[in-house]
């Protein structure tokens, strides 16, 4: 089955070999489907799963009649040829990014599209744009936004007589209460939830990655205590391991091998056309006192080099699809897979978002989400992973685990503000 327009969201993961680029170097090869006058654009797009989006971008771009743009769809390791295409006049005028990256930013290899926003700012979802803004300047135009929130079944809860949980203690009680001979309490992926859920914990106990001054924001005990929890759901053998399909897939899910799984909005059709109303979806949910429910949002944002012999007409290409253009923004969203617009408008108004659990799930973006920083690097990322997955299945002290990766986020934080 398709998963997420983002491939896993919050990760870095590869999306297969990097494919070499022969002669189509981006701006001289690909679809020609822009049918106006004025310079020729190179637009690059990842290959996406949902059927239909090829043709529905070269749709988007032969519409465009102030520049002939050129549609480039990307098989292959996307990240890593738009990386290396960036330093070389042959890349794309315009091109998809999971980021812009802070090295991106940095290295000065994108365009500042803060002008663009004018009028517009307050109306995208602050979550996904927050991480495409850095020194005060926007670099990338959020495209759709994609989530991940925890579904339940409503029958299994009441059986058992469980509310649905609202804290963190109450999915752990939940989560043993609804496992059974046949079915386990939670399914957070098979890896018990470690690379999936990320910083999402931190969050829900009112914590942060990164502070608003660039400093580690989860130096504290609330950290250990609620990643603790996790712990104990995998060493109370509550949750479901080694399911057919991973998190992302909500066939472990559909099939009642789990009465609760996180997944994706990108599974939110699949378990509406299988089990009817018979689900509910929910935020993370909230540990502490000072706890709030969590929502892992992320967007690939539409970005243009600063390689480019056309600066302005790409800004202004940029500028129509993705800002102006609300209708090819909400086909884009909502007709190649299940996705929420970037603007908030446009998600408020979507008519297949507006009740139900898609609905919740739209406002749960609004109100819970977050994106991992711009300063949160892959180096960082490692080393707070690769500690969770000790803590969750080898029992490693909480406390211990994250005064290391303290010293090593800081260290990587003080690398990147120093540049």
């Amino acid at each position: 089955m398709t998963i997420s327009r983002r491939g896993m969201l919050g990760s870095a993961a590869a999306l297969g070999l990097l494919t070499a680029c022969g002669s189509n170097t981006g701006r001289d090869g690909g679809d020609d489907g822009g049918g106006g006058s004025g310079p020729k654009l190179s637009h690059w797009y990842h290959q996406y799963g949902e059927q239909g989006t090829e043709q529905a971008v070269k749709k988007y771009a032969a519409a465009y009649d102030k520049a002939r743009v050129s549609v480039q769809w990307r098989p292959g390791n996307y990240d890593q040829q738009t990386a290396a295409a960036l330093l070389t006049k042959s890349g794309p005028d315009v091109f998809e990014v999971n980021g812009p990256t802070l090295d991106q930013i940095q290295g000065k290899q994108v365009v500042d599209l803060t002008d663009l926003f004018e009028g517009v700012k307050d109306d995208f979802n602050q979550a996904v744009l927050a991480p495409k803004t850095y020194d005060g300047k926007i670099w990338g135009i959020p495209q759709v936004v994609d989530m991940q929130m925890l579904y339940y079944r409503k029958s299994l809860l009441e059986d058992a007589g469980v509310e649905p949980p609202r804290t963190m203690d109450e999915l752990v009680d939940a989560a043993q209460k609804l496992t059974d001979k046949k079915v386990k309490g939670l399914f957070l992926g098979n890896d018990a939830g470690a690379g999936v859920l990320g910083g999402t914990p931190l969050l829900a106990a009112g914590l942060e990655l990164v502070t608003e001054d660039g400093g580690v924001g989860f130096d504290d005990p609330a950290a250990a205590r609620t990643l603790g929890k996790l712990h104990r759901l995998y060493a109370d053998k509550a949750l479901l391991l080694g399911a057919p399909a991973d998190w992302s897939d909500p066939s472990a899910f559909l099939q009642g091998l789990t009465a609760m799984q996180w997944s994706g909005l990108w599974a939110l059709p699949a378990v509406q056309k299988a089990l009817g109303d018979d689900f509910g979806v929910l935020p993370f949910p909230k540990d502490g006192a000072r706890g709030r429910p969590a929502v892992p949002v992320g967007a690939y944002a539409a970005a243009v080099s600063t390689r480019t012999a056309h600066e302005q007409a790409a800004k202004d290409y940029l500028k129509w699809l993705w800002i102006e253009r609300t209708d090819y923004q909400e086909d884009f969203a909502l007709s190649y897979g299940f996705h929420i617009p970037a603007r908030i408008s446009l998600a408020k108004k979507a008519a297949k978002l507006r009740t139900g659990a898609a609905a919740d799930a739209v406002r749960f973006t609004t109100d819970h989400g977050f994106a991992q920083p711009l300063l949160w690097t892959p180096a960082a990322q490692t080393a707070y992973q690769d500690a969770l997955n000790r803590i969750i299945k080898d029992g490693a002290n909480p406390d211990s685990e994250l005064k290391t990766v303290v010293r090593k986020v800081s260290a990587e934080l003080d690398r990147v503000k120093s540049k």
